[in-house]
């Protein structure tokens, strides 16, 4: 029996519409004759996805007892006996109640593939498996019912129902997807547009290269070698010389004007691993190219316009990218060059770009590194091997085996020679090739004791010995001074990124540079001196370890560092060769030194100009806003205790009433100056203690009136760490502002909920809203968007509560609210012991 087919509506998140498009691709079949039945299917209480099920026959669900409650589930037993055509049956990552017949619902869905029936089922992106850290990371909920990544893969079919994130906000705004009490928490938590549109993206990239898989399985199955242009593909042939950068921008330029487009930098190497290609060149490209979207790829092969089309028809390129030849003019008389021939063989359906480029012609050249040394101790031993190994080689012969033969003489001669080329380099390798010739000449050659050779064939064999001794111990040299400058220049590279990396991110201090050029030249002290002008006393600026130089002529090496800064040293003499690397420090000690001081400078300025800001406006608020309740309760008192006029009770109770509200008005935008200084010097020392939010937030609202705020917070949220006191004061300056622009009818909802390592407080209100470039400015201190209600308040709340905020490791900011107004997000940490043992709420999974 032939395996059935699976179908799978793959979408970014619940309600996106896999169910409708599931049942109406049910309809459709059921129209062309088809058998079709539905196997479960999760409406969950949706009137136009229930809609969808009239007129499909549905096979009745299996109930199954556990722990006291009956559940349902899909009877998989009835669909193998009703035996249709197709079956539909939602939600392929559901975990079956224990005591089922599978775990897993795709488990039930493999038992009916098996048993030939065609499925078409759905799933969310967030329930592949291999997807499960990354949905963590974005959405701070792990989700629990998974599917492995090979099931869907291996369906026959996968079509992405893809709603944008606003449509599908809007739709829940709507009802169309949970209950009207659920629409606030879900479009709070789960499906705000971070989410949404990161999800999105994980389906779409998942679907595309699924869709890239099948087009590769395909043109390898039916044997399909011609490129097929679905998508530009842009390889960049590079050599390591310099015109690569020239090439990979001038590449990703062409991408940029095809959507999709990809750029992939090839480097094609002998396989016998030499190359003049400059390892730093070709890593300042790899990063170019991975800067730029692309992927670098070094591949093997010594025809190198074969291995370019190789690798561009094996990727299935569409376009590749070549530099003109830097070979001079005279050298195509050795044939037409690498480009000629890519052109030439590239075929129709693969377009050549040849680009120019400033090194076009003048010649490839090779690196040239300098300063390769041996060390004495190996330079010595070098002419010892050459000098006195052909004496000694020369009298064990001739008193231990006088009658080997010239030619056996001769190979051990050139043996060393080869000795003394690996120890001590090039001279002591000539030194032992001339000596041993003229020893094989006076002692093996006959007539021996001569320098007379009887024999032409030896002059010949003596000549052919000098000359392979000779190549042998140049290319030997040439090898061992090669591997030591790698080894040599690599330590320098690593040294000089390590630093150049620690700067460039603003982690290195100035101490902290110069013990790392103490330690990196096995030195005794460091230090940076500086100094006004050319006639003016040295000072020293940062110093590490014992004694350290206080002017460059005490110092063992002195590196000048600019006009008036030196690096200097103590400790040895370091030879000329590292005097480069020691510029280098110098350089970056320089531009630590000038950084800190610029970042001095200007957190200096910027104190001043928050302090000068500060003042002007507190002079505005002390002139206008604070004025207001003292008039108010001035006259309240003076008409209290005027002697002419005869008042009430109610009267009398009236006016203390509003001179009450107007002290406590006064009191609480006294509270937020003095919160605000104190956060501008910064004396807020929180004390930081494990604490539920359940018992903060109620203290907070002591000042709101019942009616007009929602609570919900529930008692299953982890333990927070904050300090109890700024968190309270933060909460109650946020619902403070949310209930003084929210209308009188609608009331403020402030609820919780787990995420991650953090429990967000929202607080919700239906006012005016902010638009999105003001969010920022209302944080700000004495900023208000619009006028408040009676023009009260300072404008400092929501800049004391975010100030509060940030002391205790939390953050405030401001989102949109659905259907309008603004929600205020409170993020704090959750205790840390807390972190394992707590998870995040769950959220219905599908439409």
């Amino acid at each position: 029996m032939a395996r059935g087919k699976l179908r799978i509506y793959l979408g970014a998140a619940p309600g996106v519409g896999k169910t409708y498009a599931m049942l109406s691709e049910a309809h459709r079949r059921i129209e062309r004759g088809t058998d079709c039945v539905v196997g479960l299917v999760e409406h969950h209480d949706r009137p136009r996805t229930e809609v969808m099920l009239s007129g499909l026959e549905v096979v009745p669900r299996k109930q199954v007892e556990y722990r006291g409650a009956v559940f349902t589930e899909m009877d998989v037993d009835a669909v193998l006996r009703r035996a249709p055509a197709v079956a539909v049956v939602d939600e392929l990552a559901h975990t079956n109640i224990p005591g089922s017949r599978n775990t897993k619902r795709w488990r039930d869905v493999e038992e009916l593939l098996d048993a030939g029936i065609d499925v078409v089922s759905t799933v969310n992106i967030q329930h592949l498996e291999s997807l499960g850290d990354v949905v963590e990371s974005i959405t701070g909920i792990r989700q629990r019912e998974t599917v492995p990544d090979e099931v869907v893969r291996r369906a026959d079919q996968i079509e992405l129902v893809d709603m944008s994130p606003p449509a599908l906000r809007r739709r829940m705004a709507h009802g169309n997807i949970y209950k009207p009490d659920k629409v606030d928490a879900a479009l709070s938590n789960y499906f705000r547009p971070g989410n949404l549109t990161a999800l999105r993206e994980l389906a779409l990239l998942w679907v595309a290269d699924r869709v890239d898989e099948y087009l590769t399985e395909y043109r390898s199955a039916h044997h399909v070698s011609a490129i097929w242009g679905s998508r530009e593909r842009i390889v960049v042939g590079v050599t390591g010389g310099p015109e690569g950068r020239t090439l990979i921008r001038r590449a990703a330029r062409l991408a940029e004007k095809g959507a999709g487009g990809e750029v992939m930098a090839v480097y094609i190497s002998r396989s016998d691993g030499l190359s003049t290609a400059s390892p730093k060149e070709l890593a300042v490209q790899r990063a170019l190219v991975e800067d730029l979207g692309g992927t670098f790829h070094q591949v093997i092969g010594d025809d190198v316009p074969a291995a370019l089309l190789d690798f561009a028809r094996g990727v299935n390129a569409t376009q590749i990218v070549i530099g003109v030849s830097r070979r001079p003019t005279w050298q195509y008389v050795l044939g037409p060059g690498v480009g000629a021939t890519v052109a030439r063989a590239s075929g129709p359906d693969l377009d050549v770009h040849f680009v120019t480029h400033a090194e076009a012609g003048k010649g490839r050249g090779l690196p040239v590194a300098q300063g390769g040394r041996l060390g004495r101790a190996r330079v010595v031993g070098g002419w010892l091997i050459g000098i006195l190994g052909p004496v000694l080689l020369t009298w064990l012969l001739t008193a231990a085996a006088p009658s080997v033969g010239l030619a056996n003489d001769m190979l051990l001669f050139l043996a060393l020679t080869i000795a003394a080329a690996l120890v001590g380099g090039l001279l002591p390798a000539l030194a032992s090739a001339v000596a041993g010739s003229l020893l094989l000449n006076w002692y093996f050659s006959p007539p021996v004791h001569t320098l007379t050779i009887a024999d032409p064939k030896n002059i010949v064999a003596l000549l052919i010995f000098v000359g392979v001794a000779v190549a042998v111990a140049s290319v030997v040299s040439l090898a061992a001074r090669r591997t030591h400058q790698a080894t040599r220049l690599r330590a320098e590279s690593e040294i000089l990124s390590f630093l150049a990396g620690n700067v460039l991110r603003g982690e290195t201090t100035l101490e902290a540079v110069l013990e790392r050029v103490r330690e990196t030249f096995g030195m005794e002290s460091a230090a940076l001196l500086e100094r006004a002008g050319e006639t003016a006393p040295w000072t020293c600026v940062g110093s590490v370890g014992e004694r350290p130089a206080r002017t460059p002529e005490e110092a063992d090496v002195d590196v000048p560092a600019g006009a008036d800064t030196a690096l200097a040293l103590s400790g040895r003499v370091l030879p000329a060769a590292d005097r480069r690397v020691l510029a280098a420090f110098a350089a970056q000690a320089t531009v630590v030194l000038d950084r800190s001081r610029l970042q001095h400078e200007a957190d200096r300025a910027q104190q001043l100009a928050e302090g000068n800001r500060i003042r002007t406006a507190l002079l505005a608020a002390v002139s206008h806003d604070l004025r207001t309740p003292l008039a108010g309760i001035k006259a309240s008192v003076s008409s209290l205790r005027a002697e002419d006029v005869e008042w009430s009770e109610q009267d009398r109770a009236d006016l203390l009433e509003a001179i009450e509200e107007g002290a406590d008005r006064l009191d609480h935008l006294v509270g937020n100056l003095l919160d605000m200084s104190r956060l501008q010097t910064g004396t807020v020392n929180p004390l930081i203690r494990e604490t539920d939010l359940d018992e903060v937030v109620p203290k907070a609202l002591g000042g709101v009136p019942e009616d007009r705020v929602q609570l919900d917070i529930p008692e299953t949220l982890p333990m927070i760490h904050v300090d109890r006191g700024l968190l309270e004061r933060a909460v109650a300056n946020v619902v403070e502002n949310a209930v003084k622009y929210s209308p009188q009818e609608e009331k403020v909802l402030v609820s919780a909920s787990a995420l991650a390592d953090r429990v967000e407080l929202r607080v919700v209100d239906r006012g005016p809203g902010v638009p999105d470039h003001a969010k920022d400015r209302i944080f700000e201190p004495f900023q208000r968007y619009g006028d408040a209600p009676g023009g009260v308040g300072v404008g400092l709340g929501l800049a004391v509560a975010r100030g509060f905020a940030e002391a205790i490791g939390g953050m405030l900011d401001a989102e949109d609210t659905p259907g309008g107004g603004l929600t205020m997000v409170l993020a704090v940490p959750t205790a840390p012991r807390r972190n394992a043992e707590r998870t995040g709420p769950s959220i219905a999974t599908d439409p």
